[in-house]
């Protein structure tokens, strides 16, 4: 990665570009005589942020309706569970193609599309009365709005905006999911204890429709749209032409990833990683507290204090990245969060106790703290098809999450209690841990660390 070079060295912007949004935060006031202003990059960072916050603020609901539509419609937690699985695939599977989209069509129409899509989707659930209802309007329309918004629109902003600094942006736009979480979860549990699911549901939808228009106004597809060279390059970079045939070079990028190792290895790891976040933490969370007597709005507060510990942990993990061995993070964020898993069933009761609240910190700390160093490797491995390989990737892990997902509803079915499920995400964990680190390393990169030029 280049060092945090000054944006300024770009010579080759259009004439009709202000000189001073050419300047990064380095040759401000005195040395240049000019006013400070931030690179345009940053700018375009803050807004995927929030848009990423108002996108997650559907995934908040899924622990919070279990209850609730199984009281109300009699539903079966593995019929729910089903419905939750579905959403979480189709994320995982839209996300390649949503990358492949975005160098087709543009970020700014694909994103303002997806925010539409999650909201009609969320809004529509008010007037569902049957399975296949909740199937459609929760699984598959919140599912593939939700899918465009996934981290491979993070990876792709930060490719395309970030030279220096991929790691700690990475970081922030990834712990953007969860400060949604934070922001909504709370509020969403309180209108679902006190009015209902369906006044949960509207709010979530305005949120995310509410957004669109902040995406329309500020979002801009390449820095090349205003004169600009990415963060930290030495020189502009001119915005190369609409891609064409988005869904053959999704398959395409996928069929060449797929004959090499480390793709197999990215995906597995984070299967695992998906099934024991998404999967399990954040569908199954509340309703096991609540089975074990803790209130409802207690258990979700509580799921939000995770939220606001992965925003630490996560942008940590992009500051780690930069500068550390990413297989080795990855396995150390594995392990530690699956001994934390095997401890969770002893801690659960109908109180919040000391032991409880250190889980909540430790877990929340590591939640999607693995995002980083994966994308660090996908970005090592595949060079300008990594967005798209980590949609692949991202594939997986919404894939593993779809699968917990179902089987902890089925498994709280057939045995009364989630704990097998907590103890088998927890060995699921060491697998990943394992997986991680024998992911090869390019031949740049071993020099780099050795210290000496890399061959060629």
């Amino acid at each position: 990665m280049l060092a945090d070079v000054n944006p300024t060295t770009q010579n080759e912007h259009p004439p009709e570009t202000s000189p001073d949004e050419t300047h990064g935060p380095a040759l401000t006031g005195a040395s240049t005589g000019r006013r400070f202003r931030p690179h345009r990059a940053w700018f375009v960072a803050a807004v995927t942020f929030v848009t990423i916050v108002g996108a997650a603020a559907f995934m908040s609901l899924p622990g919070l309706l279990i209850d609730p539509l199984h009281a109300e419609f009699g539903w079966s937690r593995g019929t729910i569970g089903l419905a939750v699985s579905v959403n979480l695939a189709l994320y995982g599977l839209t996300a390649p193609f949503a990358a492949a989209l975005m160098d087709r069509f543009g970020i700014r129409r694909v994103v303002a599309l997806a925010l539409t899509v999650i909201a009609t989707g969320s809004l529509l659930t008010v007037w569902m009365h049957a399975v296949w209802q909740l199937i459609l309007y929760w699984g598959v329309l919140v599912g593939l709005g939700s899918g465009s918004m996934a981290l491979a629109f993070a990876a792709t902003v930060t490719n395309r905006w970030f030279v220096a600094r991929r790691g700690l942006v990475t970081g922030i736009l990834t712990a953007a999911s969860a400060s949604g979480q934070l922001v909504f979860l709370p509020v969403a549990s309180w209108l679902v204890t006190h009015h209902g699911w369906r006044p949960a549901a509207v709010t979530v939808g305005l949120s995310a429709a509410a957004v669109v228009p902040l995406v329309v106004l500020l979002m801009r597809d390449h820095p090349a749209d205003v004169g600009l060279a990415p963060y930290g390059a030495p020189k502009f970079v001119a915005k190369p032409p609409p891609a064409t045939g988005a869904a053959r070079r999704a398959v395409g990028v996928l069929a060449s990833a797929a004959r090499t190792g480390p793709f197999w290895l990215l995906a597995g790891s984070f299967a695992v990683c998906g099934a024991t976040t998404n999967g399990l933490v954040k569908t199954d969370f509340v309703p096991a507290a609540h089975d074990h007597g803790l209130p409802v709005t207690a258990a979700a507060s509580l799921l939000a204090v995770i939220g606001v510990f992965d925003v630490v942990g996560t942008v940590a993990s992009g500051w780690f990245t930069d500068r550390l061995d990413a297989r080795r993070l990855l396995a150390i964020y594995y392990t530690l969060r699956g001994v934390s898993l095997l401890f969770l069933p002893v801690l659960l009761g109908p109180s919040i106790h000391p032991t409880m609240l250190f889980f909540i910190v430790f877990y929340g700390l590591d939640w999607v703290a693995t995002v980083p160093p994966t994308i660090a490797l996908c970005r090592e491995h595949y060079g300008e098809d990594s967005a798209i390989v980590f949609g692949w990737v991202l594939a997986a892990h919404q894939v593993g999450a779809a699968v917990v997902a179902w089987a902890g509803g089925v498994a709280r079915d057939v045995f009364g209690t989630y704990d097998v499920v907590w103890y088998a995400a927890g060995a699921l964990c060491a697998v990943a841990a394992l997986m991680a680190l024998v992911v090869r390393r390019t031949p740049s990169t071993a020099a780099a660390a050795a210290g000496v030029p890399a061959a060629g």
